[in-house]
């Protein structure tokens, strides 16, 4: 069957879909397989997807939309997983505004319950030209390569955060914006998370000479058992030299939270991936989060955190207590950008 896509969401971009996609009956039920669906609902909250050139579209009832099925398991979000098995005309849902469908278990009050959606089929792709037989889309296709071992790289800056909505990108954004005015050549990476492709772009547009993400490795979203390989697999494709740049410091976004279940403390936990840092930037929503993560930091991984930022630096209450009691700075993104920029600056050429 031959459908029109009215929307072709970024979490497909490996893909490379035309607009009009050949679909079979025939879906492969694992994360990574490109399908083809329409929204069955009308939604005032949590109603966009984002496309492939990171533009935010309303979903409308009747939208035929090329998604790619996968897992999530956000706190302020959805949870959901991928069935075991999956025909044409079954109900699934939108989890994420990157396009990741899959059958949702449990929602957050905050955005209502999921865009339910019709599956329609798996999209077909035609890797060699003049073939007539397609094969199931998968954004495996076109991926960058996964590693087991970073054996070399450029000072590495570490960004985590208590939870989701942290305010990690925004901090990342900052840091990136300020070492970029000092005359640093800055990559960034997303190393977990679930597929979207806003934060890497917002990494660009301040500054970031080139940033990736776990999607262009061809994962859906990160769990324990794959985001080593994805992370290894980012940071030596941003040691290459890529386009003449030859970078100076890598800005690294581990997105959710260290306690989550996207493999935060798995990458935390690994030698040959902190063998490399410089600075470790943690952004916490409350002091009780900051005073937790720091003492997680020094108990479990032997090392303190280079600064503090997040919600919980928003004024002078937060700031003092983790300056008085912790004795690490701390420092607000959104009020002195370049001041947290210039502590990670000077830890990086302390190292």
């Amino acid at each position: 069957m031959k459908v029109l896509l009215n929307k072709i969401t970024s979490s497909t971009r490996n893909a490379r879909l035309a607009r009009e996609v050949m679909l079979t009956s025939n879906i492969v039920a694992k994360e990574g397989s490109v399908v083809a669906v329409r929204a069955m609902d009308r939604k005032t909250v949590y109603n966009e997807v984002e496309d492939i050139h990171g533009r935010m579209a309303t979903v409308n009832e009747g939208d035929i939309i090329a998604g790619v099925l996968g897992e999530r398991r956000a706190l302020r979000g959805y949870t959901g997983i991928v069935p075991e098995k999956i025909n044409v005309g079954d109900t699934l849902h939108l989890l994420n505004l990157g396009g990741v469908v899959g059958l949702c278990t449990s929602a957050n009050p905050d955005v209502g319950p999921p865009c339910r959606v019709e599956v329609l089929g798996q999209v077909l792709s035609f890797p060699r030209l003049g073939e007539r037989v397609g094969e199931p889309a998968n954004i495996r296709t076109n991926a960058l390569p996964l590693s087991d071992l970073l054996e070399a790289s450029v000072p590495l800056i570490y960004i985590s955060g208590t939870c989701m909505n942290a305010g990690k990108t925004f901090a990342a954004c900052e840091i990136i914006r300020g070492l970029t005015r000092r005359g640093v050549k800055v990559g960034a990476a997303k190393l977990t998370g679930v597929s979207l492709r806003r934060d890497t772009l917002k990494m660009e547009d301040v500054g970031a000479s080139r940033a990736l993400s776990f999607t262009d490795a061809g994962i859906v979203s990160t769990r324990p058992q794959t985001a080593l390989p994805v992370a290894r697999g980012l940071l030596k494709a941003l040691q290459d030299p890529h386009e003449g740049v030859k970078l100076d410091v890598v800005v690294v976004e581990l997105g959710d939270g260290i306690m989550g279940e996207y493999g935060v403390q798995e990458i935390l936990r690994t030698p040959d991936l902190m063998k490399f840092a410089a600075a470790h930037v943690m952004c916490a929503n409350d002091p009780v989060g900051a005073w937790g993560a720091a003492r997680w930091f020094e108990e479990e991984l032997g090392t303190k955190l280079t600064v503090i930022s997040g919600p919980t630096t928003d004024n002078g209450v937060g700031r003092g207590f983790i300056e008085n009691s912790l004795g690490i700075p701390a420092v607000n993104a959104r009020a002195e950008g370049d001041r947290l920029a210039e502590v990670v600056f000077q830890a990086v050429k302390a190292r």
